[in-house]
């Protein structure tokens, strides 16, 4: 099977996943109050300004709050000292970015469990591509962040703006490798919906079949 001219052109712009930008160096020396704060993890001065009345869901240029910048730096106390004084914890950055998905592409999951267990829901839809953060997970093969997820509750089957699910970007952007092997066993052993297809209509198991990922074939083809 060939893969269609839209689908390669596809993979082109999600590959990377550019949309998510931590703070530049220049936007970091620029940063003052809870923003500084946040970044270098300083929980007293985080407690002190907000004593002050600092606006713990202020913006920075880019739309970020001092939440993702706690998350981008992996600040874990930061953003704890944070969601404590009330912070939004599912407020999202310019480019619709939320710490949990911040987290999961990161490769962060105990990030990310702090950032569900302080409020952060799971299953938000994040992102250009209106996916979430369990498909970002599986994009990237985060197989320990994607079985966080699940148990937390993300949606399995949730399908973005390119029509793809966890199941499809674990396998059309994957390497076939154990990583995204082991990200698709815990998909499918959760109940992820392994038919649903892309635009074209072709479905994760005629994809891995043309990327010749035998492992994954073997795994899509089993019913359990």
């Amino acid at each position: 099977m060939r893969r269609p001219a839209i689908v390669a052109l596809l993979i082109g712009l999600a590959g990377p996943l550019s949309a998510q930008t931590a703070p530049s160096t220049s936007e970091v020396a620029d940063y003052d109050g809870l923003f500084r704060a946040a970044h270098e993890g300083d929980v007293a001065e985080i407690e002190r300004l907000v004593a002050q009345g600092a606006d713990v869901d202020a913006r920075d240029s880019r739309g970020r709050t001092p939440v993702h910048v706690a998350a981008f730096a992996s600040e874990d106390e930061a953003l704890r000292a944070l969601a404590k004084a009330g912070a939004d914890m599912n407020a999202l950055e310019y480019r619709a970015y939320d710490v949990v998905t911040i987290a999961a592409v990161a490769g962060d999951p105990d990030l990310m469990s702090l950032a569900i267990e302080l409020g952060n829901d799971p299953g938000l839809v994040t992102s250009p591509y209106l996916g979430t953060a369990l498909i970002a997970a599986a994009h990237l093969g985060h197989a320990e962040v994607v079985r966080r997820l699940i148990d937390a509750g993300a949606p399995l089957d949730h399908v973005n703006n390119l029509h793809w699910t966890a199941v499809m970007e674990a396998v059309l952007l994957g390497d076939g490798g154990p990583d995204h092997q082991a990200v698709l066993d815990a998909l499918l052993s959760a109940g992820a919906d392994r038919t649903l297809a892309d635009r074209d209509g072709v479905t994760p198991l005629q994809h891995a079949e043309a990327r010749g990922f035998t492992e994954m074939v073997e795994r899509l083809r089993r019913e359990d």
